[in-house]
């Protein structure tokens, strides 16, 4: 254990809290990590006394570091090099039941044990000169460690109800470590559920995206989907699970279909929105699954009304409007696109619309097709996965030659309406549609001179332009 407290820090902490008279400990994320081998540079002191006190000597000590302190939370902050150290005096909590902020006061070292979240973060390393870098393990969190546990410290009824997020962290902790929730604190999941309602939706989708960058976000998704912590926040995606059998033939279950997708993107793809965009790949199939006779299930459109149902998602679950959200509404429109050009006779003009209307997504888009094939058949899988393939072949083939991405046509719509001497109107747009289908068709080159001609011919048939 001693060999993680090599840093300067540790023993500098150590003396000076000698020196104040107090009690400390490191404790949480950075201690439980030693022990599962991560990597973690985020190190949270706890003493008994003032946290902002024996954060402002220590820093005093550190050359090159920067001080933080925040009153309020009674915090304080050192980053030096690429460390952050948090101090925080020793609290105990009280909790008002429609509220998760609690009432703080000031308490020993044991009462800010018994407030934490799950035994696996109750472990502590005491900095202390009479037994200074030994483990200190109120809860048997080692053993929990040990056995891929995840469990809470106290009654976990008390626990999600006074603070409803640990619900969250306990889908995340799972998801991140692979660990299994304990069945006693599993139970409590689906009790306390419906206490997630007085969360902000900012702190819930923040757990929610750190189970998404998981390496395996399933894990997370079953449990808040098995609890009904998912139907407290997101209903689109729960309205994904379950199986239809009409006249002997059913579809697939989509809730575990996209989960599939999205382990499977996660292997390819550290992008959150990316990511994302697998969650939403087939949001619309509920509402547009019809049965027809002799045909089956379909889902006519799916990908055009989820494109259009990204911004209600994302407005509601407090996450970015910007173009995060412009790249998951494009991958979600075009996610059925590659999957056409695996036919065998497919025209360049094709290919040239698909790198057009993908632009700078088009990577991102392949990634999310080749996660879309979830067939247990192996050699359908490899077939699909090398039609795909050539189509990468032929894109880059005709992006060679053609240079669409990200293009704009050699005449702009002002040039456009300098030619004919009028402003903006319905025929100036058409003339620039016709222009760019015309390129992306083939029937002219991407050439200033056949496109000018084919501007005045189109003005012509407009009555824009007389000879």
């Amino acid at each position: 254990m001693k060999e993680y407290l090599s840093h300067l820090i540790f023993k500098t902490v150590s003396e000076e809290s000698q020196k104040l008279g107090f009690q400390t400990y490191v404790v949480g994320g950075f201690v439980r990590d030693i022990y599962l081998k991560r990597d973690s540079k985020d190190v949270d002191f706890v003493t008994v006394g003032s946290g902002i006190a024996l954060a402002s000597a220590v820093q005093k000590r550190l050359k090159g570091s920067h001080f933080n302190v925040f009153k309020n939370f009674g915090t304080a902050q050192i980053k030096t090099d690429d460390w952050e150290f948090e101090f925080v005096g020793a609290r105990k909590e009280s909790y008002d039941r429609n509220s998760r902020k609690p009432k703080v006061e000031d308490g020993t070292f044991r009462d800010d044990i018994y407030r934490r979240d799950f035994t696996i973060n109750t472990l502590a390393i005491s900095l202390n000169q009479e037994n200074y870098g030994e483990l200190v393990d109120t809860f048997g969190g080692l053993q929990d460690l040990q056995s891929s546990i995840i469990r809470t410290p106290l009654d976990p009824h008390i626990t999600f109800s006074d603070d409803p997020l640990r619900m969250m962290r306990a889908a995340r902790f799972a998801a991140q470590l692979n660990f299994k929730i304990e069945e006693n604190t599993l139970r409590a999941l689906k009790t306390e559920a419906h206490r997630l309602s007085i969360i902000s939706q900012e702190r819930t989708t923040d757990e929610l995206n750190k189970i998404i960058l998981s390496r395996k976000p399933s894990i997370g998704f079953k449990i808040l989907f098995n609890t009904k912590l998912l139907h407290e926040f997101f209903p689109e995606m729960v309205k994904l699970q379950g199986v239809e059998i009409r006249e002997g033939k059913g579809h697939k279950d989509n809730f575990y279909h996209t989960l599939q997708v999205l382990d499977q993107c996660c292997q390819k793809t550290t992008d959150l929105w990316v990511r994302w965009s697998a969650i939403l790949h087939d949001i619309a199939k509920p509402p547009t699954k019809r049965f027809v006779k002799g045909e089956g299930w379909t889902f006519h459109g799916h990908e055009d009304k989820g494109s259009r149902m990204v911004k209600p998602i994302f407005k509601r679950l407090k996450l970015p409007l910007g173009e995060n959200m412009r790249k998951v509404i494009n991958l979600v429109k075009l996610h059925l696109r590659p999957i056409a050009l695996t036919k065998e006779y497919i025209t360049d003009s094709a290919i040239r619309r698909l790198i057009f209307d993908a632009g700078e997504d088009l990577e991102d888009l392949m990634i999310l097709c080749k996660s879309d094939i979830t067939t247990k058949n192996k050699e359908k899988e490899k077939r699909f996965q090398a039609n795909l393939i050539n189509v990468e072949k032929n894109i880059a083939a005709v992006e060679e030659r053609d240079r669409i991405r990200n293009w704009q046509p050699p005449i702009d719509g002002q040039q456009i309406m300098n030619v004919f001497g009028i402003g903006p109107s319905r025929e100036i747009g058409e003339i620039k549609t016709a222009l760019k289908d015309a390129i992306l068709d083939g029937i002219i080159t991407n050439e200033y001179d056949e496109a000018f001609k084919f501007v005045l011919e189109k003005g012509k048939e407009l009555g824009l332009y007389k000879q």
